[in-house]
């Protein structure tokens, strides 16, 4: 990203914009099943599309052959609309719009059980179509020693878990294709008790399923600088692999049909796979702290504000640069937490352009329309700068208000 490359984009699509780069996620997407497939073969990936959904990524998981992973109605749509085949749609999640649900069954697309309200739904539903065979999962949830109560899935000690078992077992049209998992926790060392609470779970029971999904809950790449700022280990996608892979290799080595590994990543593939490039307005001194106003919040490229520092790039649009010592970044909203970037060090002057890496992660999708409308993303090719998504207008806003 240099001076003069920033200068045509910025003269074309404003001072604020994100940079999505599709072939680092295709890169990404293949290591990560290369890592699980050398020691499972039957391994597939469900990507997250609630991390982020923009559109030109859906399309390149569906190209790579991965699922869609949706959690509302909202998401699935998208699927749809990007040509995924209803049969790679996942449904996870604690709500469900059950109208949608219905017709994504009838067309193939496994929905898997999260809590016990779920059960009499899907019940109706098979009622009301006795001759269609509806792929139905149950998400289960487990200790897995990290500490977390999660509240996802059925717990497996309860009486709501063997309902829902009775159910999808003992109703002639509904077809148990999987059994799911879910943990938050990203630690490397949580991952093998996942795997084997899951094989443990399903001898148990004495099932082997179409699909063993593990969930989510993976690091994804980050430049050094971003790990250290992390409490725990940030494990590579080859060592996730080595934690849990061995585990259903050993336990199915001697099954003809193995049953279908899936993990459901999202940050882990698309974290490091788009930037937000902003114009730096002002830098002030404020009781001996200087502060430098981009356009762009906290909220364009870390909306969960857990406060790490991204990596950061400056480049240098012209004017005089001076040198900086524990500068801060602030955004243009009107919250005074509201920082982008705390503590740095180094040259800067007003009118340059600041990229902030590892922005694709929740970004775009948890952005609120607050002070203003979100920025577009655009992708730089060998032909030129593509437009991903346009810039929102006011209008995009104002249009579900009554004025």
């Amino acid at each position: 990203m240099d001076k003069v490359l920033l200068n045509n984009l910025t003269a074309q699509y404003g001072d604020a914009f994100y940079i999505l780069d599709t072939r680092r996620f295709r890169a990404n997407v293949c290591e990560l099943k290369k890592a699980f497939s050398e020691i499972y073969e039957n391994f597939g990936i469900a990507y997250s599309y609630k991390t982020n959904y923009t559109p030109k990524l859906c399309k390149v998981i569906d190209e790579m052959g991965g699922y869609a992973e949706v959690v509302s109605d909202m998401e699935a749509e998208i699927a749809l609309r990007v040509g995924v085949d209803p049969q790679k749609i996942i449904w996870n999640g604690p709500y469900k719009n059950y109208a949608k649900v219905e017709e994504l069954l009838l067309r193939g697309a496994t929905v898997n059980l999260d809590s016990a309200y779920e059960i009499e739904e899907i019940r109706e539903i098979a009622q009301r179509h006795p001759k269609a065979t509806l792929n139905v999962g149950i998400r289960v949830n487990f200790d897995i020693g990290d500490g977390v109560v999660s509240r996802f899935g059925f717990d497996i000690g309860s009486a709501d878990f063997r309902a829902a078992l009775r159910l999808v077992t003992e109703t002639e049209n509904l077809h148990l294709i999987g059994i799911q998992c879910h943990f938050a926790t990203r630690r490397l060392e949580t991952w093998h008790p996942r795997a084997e609470r899951m094989v443990a779970l399903l001898d148990e029971l004495g099932l082997v399923p179409e699909h063993i999904d593990l969930g989510g809950g993976l690091f994804g790449k980050m430049a050094d600088s971003l790990k250290a700022q992390f409490d725990s280990y940030i494990p590579t996608y080859d060592e996730y692999a080595q934690a849990v892979a061995p585990v259903f290799a050993e336990r199915y080595r001697k099954c003809a049909e193995k049953p279908l590994l899936l993990v459901e990543p999202g940050s882990a593939l698309v974290g490091d796979c788009m930037k937000f490039a902003s114009r730096v307005v002002n830098i002030k001194e404020v009781r001996g702290k200087s502060i430098a106003t981009v356009l762009g919040s906290i909220y364009n490229i870390n909306p969960t504000l857990n406060k790490k520092n991204p990596p950061l790039e400056v480049v240098t649009m012209g004017e005089m640069q001076k040198e900086y010592t524990d500068l801060d970044f602030g955004g243009f909203t009107c919250i005074e937490s509201d920082y982008l970037y705390r503590h740095f060090n180094g040259k800067l002057a007003k009118g340059d352009i600041v990229i902030f890496g590892n922005a694709g992660s929740y970004s775009v999708v948890l952005k609120p329309p607050f002070i203003l409308p979100n920025f577009p993303i655009i992708e730089i090719t060998a032909e030129g700068a593509e437009l991903v998504k346009r810039g929102e207008t006011f209008d995009d806003l104002f249009h579900t208000f009554v004025f």
